[in-house]
């Protein structure tokens, strides 16, 4: 694709089937006008972040050649969203499908609306263990530094990789 960056797309749910809904918002990402799916990484299983009395989730990290701006992407990454259900009622609370754009190539940006490199990127095992599925851990975060150095600085326990027949 001409004028394209390479995106990557935090994928989470913990309601109504998650498996499912990553799965098929997997599929519909592949569907977006201006962007090709690369690739994705396996499926992850993470204890909720926030309150403690919601399922687990699961998580992946989508990547993508992408020549939308930044903002329509992060709006049609809102419009997918909005198509699986989700309901923004309690920060951190459970959800049919989060959407978070984590990097759009090599760029920063920090507006009131986004904020690239995403924010909790770096703090997320659930977001840094597909990552660097994907990437490797010698992968530099833009702005950060060494994917395998965030990795040693977050707690790793509550996330496993899924194998094909798990929820």
């Amino acid at each position: 694709m001409d004028d394209s960056v390479i995106v990557h797309i935090g994928l989470g749910a913990n309601l109504d089937d998650p498996r499912r809904q990553i799965l098929d918002a997997l599929v519909e990402l592949e569907q977006l006008e201006g962007c090709a799916a690369l690739r994705a990484s396996s499926l992850y299983a993470s204890l909720p972040m926030g309150p403690p009395d919601q399922p687990d989730y699961i998580n992946a990290v989508a990547e993508m050649e992408c020549r939308l701006p930044p903002e329509i992407l992060l709006d049609a990454l809102q419009i997918l969203e909005n198509r699986h259900g989700r309901i923004r009622r309690q920060h951190w609370g459970p959800r049919t499908l989060d959407l978070d754009l984590l990097l759009f190539g090599e760029r920063r940006i920090d507006t009131p609306r986004l904020k690239i490199p995403h924010p909790g990127l770096t703090e997320r095992a659930f977001v840094l263990l597909p990552l660097a599925e994907l990437m490797g851990e010698e992968w530099r975060i833009p702005g950060v530094g060494r994917l395998g150095d965030c990795l040693e600085r977050v707690d790793l326990a509550g996330v496993r990789r899924l194998g094909g027949g798990e929820a």
